[in-house]
Formats: structure tokens, C-alpha cells, sequence
């Protein structure tokens, strides 16, 4: 694997077609993301309200000026663990074009990192079941399955 250097940044709203296009490109995304010219308006008033809110972070990646990867950071605080927060991170993606060139890693690494910094005891993703790739991913980076997910769609 070949890592290319990138730079991560919080989003812009420039970024949010960029940001779509990533989380339409697989089997799950295709279903759920609408890619249209202009995007339909919702995209962009939850990306006003993730940027209004303190506890969520979402973040680019780009690469001589371009978004190839983004991630969503959500910091939780919580009565259990004592009082602890604890990080999620969830859409978790990297352009398919840049894929297997260190770009989610260094994206991970950043999202540890900020949970460390903001005193959180643990950091949690779900992947979903058919993502037996991503998976790998995260075991590799020391993530380990321990809980089972559950979802309820609306």
C-alpha cells in the first residue's frame, strides 16, 4: 500500500457534493443517497445543522485539491463509564479512486486522536454486515467487534 499525503479539514459547504458522491458509491449508498444537479436541499441543511453543533465534527480529506476522503465524528457524553463520553464515528468513506492508499488510516488516526483529546474513554463504529472489507480495515487498526447493531428505519 502506497500512502499519499493528505490533508484533513473540517468540511466546507462547497464539499457537500463531494461528500455525497462518496457515500453513493457502493451497494448500500446507491439506495439510500439522491445524486442530482442541483442536490435536493436536505443534504444541505444537515450540513448546517452538523456545523452548528459542537459535538459533531465532520471532516475531508483532500488531496492536491481534491475531497478523497471524509469522516463524521460524533462526541457523546454519558452517565455510564462514570460520566465518560465516547467517540463515534460513522461515514467513514475515501473516493473508490484513492482507495487502498492509507487515506482511511490517516482519517482514523485523526478521529482517535480527537477523541483522545476531548477525553473520551472509547471510540465506536458500526459497519454494516456486508462491508466484510471494511471490516478488515478496522480490526487492523485495532478495533474489535463486540456488539451486535440494530437499526429501525423511517
Amino acid at each position: 500500500m502506497v500512502t499519499v499525503r493528505i490533508t484533513i479539514r473540517p468540511a466546507r459547504r462547497e464539499d457537500v457534493g463531494a461528500i455525497v458522491m462518496m457515500l453513493a458509491d457502493d451497494h448500500l449508498g446507491r439506495g439510500r443517497e439522491r445524486i442530482e444537479e442541483p442536490l435536493p436541499p436536505s443534504y444541505f441543511a444537515a450540513f448546517d445543522a452538523i456545523s452548528n453543533d459542537a459535538n459533531i465534527t465532520l471532516v475531508v480529506a483532500e488531496q492536491a485539491g481534491r475531497v478523497v476522503g471524509c469522516l463524521q465524528l460524533c462526541i457523546l457524553p454519558g452517565l455510564s463509564s462514570q460520566g465518560a463520553s465516547r467517540a463515534l464515528v460513522e461515514d467513514v468513506r475515501v473516493a473508490s479512486d484513492h482507495r487502498s492508499r492509507g487515506i482511511g488510516e490517516q482519517l482514523l488516526q485523526w478521529a482517535i486522536g480527537e477523541a483522545r483529546s476531548r477525553n473520551c474513554n472509547l471510540v465506536e463504529l458500526m459497519t454494516h454486515q456486508s462491508r466484510t472489507d471494511a471490516q478488515r480495515f478496522y480490526e487492523r487498526l485495532g478495533f474489535a467487534k463486540s456488539h451486535f447493531g440494530m437499526v429501525m428505519r423511517f
